[in-house]
Formats: structure tokens, sequence, C-alpha cells
């Protein structure tokens, strides 16, 4: 009767505790978007930066925030989001595989994929594991008083419940022929869901957190009341567990063991629940899918091909593959971007798709440039990994790209197609055409007439440039005051900045997550869109939506090399769409025979190729006046070059669905005629009509 009326009281205590902290955290979330509304509506140019972007409010209120997808009806629901929690655990571990790699095992899959990064964190767990053995052992023994008291309460509250565990149903763990079935349509219909956003927000987690936590406390104080009330209990507990103390130590030598909650479920082939095992230690809920997830969830083919650069780099470039295809794209991606941009909008809006569905051999190049620091040298220092420009962008990444492209698509039609003749410099069997974006236009460019200056054959048929690089002097007032402030300290903070990114692994999770955030509290995120806006000099593309995108999620993300912001600086003072100046006369002489920077623009005259470019009359980072700046030097330089603007800003060339940008992209590239089939033996026909004539 006494016990029954501990439990009654505990019950009720538990359930009101957690209604108090829930309401009060829900109060604060409905304050920072109530305070968030006030300052929009004080903002000035608001409505030109939310202007067409889906689900922003531009005159938001104070109504609450939506509920968490785990909590349902304003009813707290942590054994929902435990029941659920296991199947989340499994599918940021799920192994995501192409076609080909299915068939064949030809091609490896991306470093970068997420089963490639926890094999290579369980490595390292194993290693740092047999290191650490055998001082957790000697420490054990000498704290073994310490550790008896304190195990007392510990010891209780597990043999309380092993002893309520067993009493469980043993239908339960019947095994069912079905077993097997169910689980694998249940792992497809999680690769399907993934290609939606389920990752939870910080707010999110603070309501789980105070939520575990209120439900630990209160099992602890619910297994003690049980204890004392129950003293034959404590002995038979305390004998068994003098029992069981040499089994303990031996899970003191595996390492220390994640905290785990037990979860009740039900069972896939019996109505009874059954109990698992959930770590927190998987949970953490971050979005951290790939440009391989993204493509292959879609069901189109994926292929990773690993390039080395002269100077070590390892680079990704993906393939979205048409074998047997004789016209080819490669797609280059901007500053702070991936190839993840490309494929961001799904099937409908993103022009790597569009591209392979008009039937393309799609490429996605990868600058260098990420947290993770690919190079062959292993234990590479983060200043030594940094040192690099613009320049190398253009006379490193992309040329490395392109002749491994060259090497793949020549080898391949000369399976598929085994009477093609002889290729030369001047004819290669394949049209491969360029579309880039922002930064990548300039390092494409700058590839372009550095091989034509050197007499190499660039392999490329047609340029197509959205928004590029390499003019600034018009730019916002933002822009020019970090030119005044950068070019003078630069010499300083490269000592101690060697790149712009997020260094820690946390602060990265942190990101992700605040960005569900942005989206569940449309006032926060419409503030914090604003605000971004103006740092950019009022750009209104959806720079919250950007944050969002997977490829910044707590294991890698791209960076900004000091340098390449450096060069850009360099460039909005000359005025001038050159090379990097290194500082002296000297140091100029031994990177390119002159005492100046190559000018780049001076030199347009080499590119012999057809070139599109594309600006945007809402861009503010980059201002169609400088785009016209590159058709009036092309123009003058007597390149065939077409100029067209869009109502755009600068990120909704990758990041936003236009259907008239992807049918203006298309048309250009249906400019390229493919390259036609030459057969030897129609080749030596023509010879011998020749000689009889």
């Amino acid at each position: 009767m006494i016990q029954r009326f501990v439990d009654a009281v505990l019950a009720v205590t538990k359930e009101s505790v957690k209604t108090v902290t829930y309401e009060s955290l829900n109060n604060i979330a409905r304050l920072i978007n109530g305070v968030s509304a006030i300052l929009l509506t004080i903002l000035p140019a608001k409505a030109n930066v939310l202007e067409g972007l889906q689900g922003w409010e531009l005159r938001p209120t104070f109504r609450g925030p939506r509920l968490p997808r785990w909590m349902e009806n304003g009813v707290s629901s942590f054994n929902k989001f435990i029941h659920e929690l296991p199947m989340d655990s499994d599918t940021s571990s799920m192994d995501y595989s192409s076609a080909e790699e299915d068939g064949d095992g030809m091609y490896p899959p991306t470093p970068s994929s997420q089963c490639s990064r926890m094999s290579r964190a369980s490595t390292f767990s194993r290693n740092r594991g047999h290191s650490t053995g055998w001082t957790i052992f000697l420490f054990s023994w000498i704290l073994f008083p310490l550790r008896f008291l304190l195990g007392i309460p510990i010891r209780f509250c597990r043999l309380f419940y092993i002893r309520r565990s067993t009493a469980s149903p043993r239908g339960s763990h019947q095994y069912s022929p079905l077993h097997s079935v169910k689980r694998i349509h249940s792992s497809r219909d999680h690769v399907i869901n993934r290609t939606t956003d389920r990752r939870r927000g910080v707010i999110e987690d603070l309501h789980l957190a105070i939520e575990v936590f209120i439900e630990v406390i209160f099992d602890f104080f619910h297994k003690a009341a049980h204890f004392l009330l129950s003293p034959s209990e404590v002995l038979k507990a305390i004998c068994r567990w003098f029992l069981s103390w040499t089994s303990g130590n031996e899970d003191i030598h595996g390492g220390v063991s994640d905290t785990s909650i037990p979860a009740a479920k039900l069972g896939e082939d019996d109505p009874a629940p059954t109990e698992t095992k959930t770590t927190l230690h998987n949970s953490l809920n971050t979005d951290a899918r790939t440009c391989q997830d993204v493509i292959t969830e879609l069901g189109y083919p994926y292929e990773a091909i690993h390039v080395i650069t002269s100077d070590g780099y390892v680079l990704l470039l993906e393939r979205i593959p048409r074998r047997d295809s004789r016209k080819a794209v490669y797609l280059q991606h901007g500053i702070l971007d991936s190839s993840m941009g490309w494929v961001s909008n799904g099937v409908v809006g993103s022009p790597a798709f569009a591209a392979y569905d008009q039937g393309y051999d799609v490429f996605l190049g990868n600058l260098r440039g990420l947290v993770s620091r690919e190079h062959i040298e292993k234990e590479i220092s983060s200043q030594k990994y940094w040192r690099y420009s613009i320049n190398e962008h253009g006379t490193e990444d992309i040329p490395a790209m392109i002749e491994k492209i060259h090497q793949v698509k020549s080898a391949e039609l000369k399976i598929s197609q085994p009477d093609l003749e002889e290729e030369t410099n001047d004819d290669q069997h394949y049209k491969l055409c360029a579309i880039s974006h922002s930064l990548g236009g300039a390092a494409m460019l700058m590839y372009v007439i550095t091989s034509r200056i050197e007499e190499k054959s660039h392999r490329l048929s047609r340029l197509i440039l959205m928004s590029p690089a390499g003019f600034h002097h018009d730019s916002s007032l933002v822009f020019t005051a970090f030119e005044y402030m950068f070019l003078p300290l630069a010499p300083i903070l490269a000592c101690f900045v060697p790149a712009f990114y997020i260094p820690t692994r946390f602060f990265r999770m942190l990101l992700n997550k605040l960005a569900r955030d942005f989206h569940n509290y449309p006032a926060v995120g419409g503030l914090v869109q604003t605000l971004m806006s103006y740092v950019v000099g009022g750009d209104s593309s959806n720079w919250v939506g950007v944050i969002g995108l997977p490829h910044y999620n707590m294991n890698d993300m791209p960076g900004v090399s000091f340098y390449v912001a450096h060069h850009l600086a360099q460039m909005k003072r000359a005025k001038k769409f050159r090379m990097y100046d290194y500082g002296s006369a000297s140091a100029n002489m031994d990177a390119y025979g002159f005492p100046e920077p190559l000018d780049l623009g001076e030199n347009y005259g080499f590119i012999d190729i057809p070139v599109d470019l594309v600006a945007g009359k809402k861009d503010n980072v980059i201002r169609p006046s400088m785009v016209r700046k590159h058709y009036k030097l092309m123009k003058e330089a007597c390149v065939e070059v077409s100029y067209t603007e869009f109502e755009y800003a600068h990120l909704d060339f990758t990041f936003s669905h236009h259907e008239e940008l992807l049918a203006y992209v298309m048309s250009r590239l249906l400019l390229v005629e493919p390259a036609q089939k030459q057969l030897r033996n129609q080749k030596s026909l023509r010879l011998k009509r020749k000689g009889q004539t």
C-alpha cells in the first residue's frame, strides 16, 4: 500500500516537473521569436531580402513556435522518442552504394561518405582503446574503495531493473520468417525518408535533454524508494553484487561504455513490447548527407573518382555516369560551396540532374579546401594545407580533374566502341562543356587562358559562367571596408589565421542544428536572413537555407583559404582580373617570369571556345556591371561570347529552383554538336577512294 502511494506521488511529481520545465522553455522560445519579430519590423529593406523565399513571413507575429516533431498535441512523448531513436541511429550509419558499386565493385565509395567516416572513427576508437586499457585497469584498483561505495546504489538499481525485465513475456523473442523481410522494407522506407531533413534543432535538443534528465532522476528515486521499503531486496542485491564483482572487472578492461537507456518498442512479428538498448552517444541527429547520398536516394547512378593534384591534394570528382555518351558536362562550384549545390534542388530543379536527363555524362568537381584536409601527406599541418590562392584552383585543381575526365572517357569509349580511330589533341571522341559559378568561373577562365599560353589542350568545347568572379571594384560598402582593413593587416593575419572556417566539431554541429531552428521559428530565421543580407551588401539570396545544406555538418565543411581571400582583395584593389601577387618583384619573377602578376583580362584573346556569361540583376556579391566587364573585354578580344541577365541574387543560380535558368543552360549546351563517330574502316575507305581518283 505504501509502495503504491510512493509510486503515485513520484509519478505526479515527475509529470508536473516535466510540464513546468517544458512550458518554461517554450515561453523562452516564444520570447526570442517575439523579440526577433519586433527587430525584423524595425529593420529597413526587409521586404526585398525576404521576397520570394518560401516559408518566411514578411509580417511575423508573436505566435508560439511550432511543436517539435517528437512532441505531438502538446503532450510530452518521451517513450515515442525512445521508440523511434534506434531507427534514427541506424540510418545515420546506413551504407548508400551506387548501382555500379553493387555490380562490379570497380569504383570505391567516396571517403566523405557517412559509412567511410564511421569506419575511420571505429578504427581510431579501437586503436586508442588498446593504449589506454592498462591505465584504466590500474586506476580501477587504486580507486576501488571509492568505487565500491559509489557503486552500491548503482548496483541496486541495475539488479532491480534486471529482476523486473526477466519477468517480461518470452514470446516476444520468437523468430518469425517475416522478420527479415519487414526489416528490408523498413530500411528502404528510411532510405526514401532521408531525402527530407529530419534533424532536430537546438531548442528541440534542449527539450529532449531536459526530459531525459528528469526521467533519470525520478527513476533513481523511484528505485531507491522501493529498496528502502523492501529490505530483503537490499540483502539479495548485495549478495548478487559480490558474486558478480569478477565479471564487472572485465567490463572495465573493455573501456568506458556509453550511457544507455532501456527502450521499449513493439516487436516486428509480435505485438508484445520488447526491450532494446539505445545509446545517447549516437543520437545527435544532425544532417550529414553527402552528394552521393542525395544522388543515389533519387535513383540516379553514382561514381566517386579520386584525383590527386601535382602538389599532393586529394580531390573528389563525383559523377552521374553515362559511360557510352559522347557528350559530357563538368560542373564547378564556387566559394564556400561543394558539389552538393548542383543537386540540392532535387530532380526537377538541379542542373546536374537536368543535364543527365538530357543525355550528358555529368561530372561534379570539388575544389580543395575542406576542413578534413584531404592530402597525400596524412599529417599535413593546417598552415601548409591552406597555403594556396585562386592560382592553385585554376592551375592545379581544374587541370587535374579535367585530365582525369579525359582519361576515364577515352578508356570507356574505347571499350564500348572499339572501332573508334586513334585520338589526336585536336580531335577527341567526346565533347566536354563546363558550367561554373562564382569563384569556379574565375578559376575556369584562368585554366583556359594558362593552358593556351602553355600551348596545352584544355579539352573544353564551351563555357557557361554564372556570375563569375574576377572583377570586384564595383561592390558594396561592406566589401570595400573589408578590403581597406584586410590588405594592411594581411601580413600579420597570415601568421595566425590560415583559413576561415568553423574549427571544432561542436560548433559545426551547432550551426547544423541552428539551421533547423531558423526554419522552426520564422521570425528568428527572417532576422538572421536580413542581417546576413546586410553583411553581403543587400544580396537577397536564401542565406539561411544555404546554411542548412548537409555539407555544413559536424564532420566536415568547405572553408576559405586566407590566401584566396587575400587574392580577391588584391583584385578588388587593382581593379583587374589577375593572378596572385606574391608581394615583391623577385617573388613574382620566380612564379611568372615577370615582375607583375599575369593580367588575365588582357589575355582573353587566348580563349578559343564560345563563352556564355550569366548575371543576376539582384546579385550584390558580384554585380552585373562586373560580369559585363568580362563581356566587354572578351568582345574586344574577338571571343565568341554572349551575355544574359536574370532577376536572380548570387546564390539563386545554384540553390534555387528556376525553370528559365535551367532551360537557358540546357539550350546553350545543345549548341555544341556531339562528337561524330569516326571508324577506322570508314577512314581507310575514304583514303582508298581518294587514291583512285
